[in-house]
């Protein structure tokens, strides 16, 4: 029986930007032409000042670990356990996501290890951003 793919994600007109960055391999955030804050996840005005001069910029990718949970059950798509991470990007906003290339387990996911984004294509549409280890810290 093969295995369940994960859900696909629809990308809505306030995050197609994200979702063509994603599929480019690049982390594409918005940041406020007002105050100049970066946020995540997208929407047409600023979370922290509500204006709606904002613009689209290609992030660094880079993150450290925030926080995480190690998930044990089964879920379509995911072979447990997995983690499930939240990752303060290097611009300031934090995202959910999950984390690859490294053990899933409390002794292998050690809060603000430097993290870098991967993309995983799940068809010729959608791309995932996911996070692994540094090069420097695996």
């Amino acid at each position: 029986m093969p295995e369940p793919r994960l859900p696909k994600p629809k990308p809505t007109p306030e995050t197609q930007a994200y979702w063509d960055g994603a599929r480019a391999g690049e982390l594409r955030l918005q940041r406020c032409r007002a105050c100049k804050r970066a946020y995540f996840p997208p929407r047409p005005f600023c979370p922290h000042c509500a204006s709606r001069d904002v613009e689209v910029f290609r992030a660094s990718g880079r993150a450290t670990l925030y926080s995480y949970v190690i998930h044990h059950r089964e879920s379509p798509g995911f072979t447990p356990p997995y983690a499930i991470a939240v990752v303060a990007l290097e611009e300031g906003p934090r995202m959910m996501t999950n984390l690859v290339g490294v053990a899933q387990t409390p002794e292998a996911l050690v809060l603000d290890m430097a993290l870098e984004v991967e993309f995983q294509a799940l068809d010729a549409e959608i791309s995932l951003p996911l996070f692994r280890p540094t090069k420097a810290s695996s």
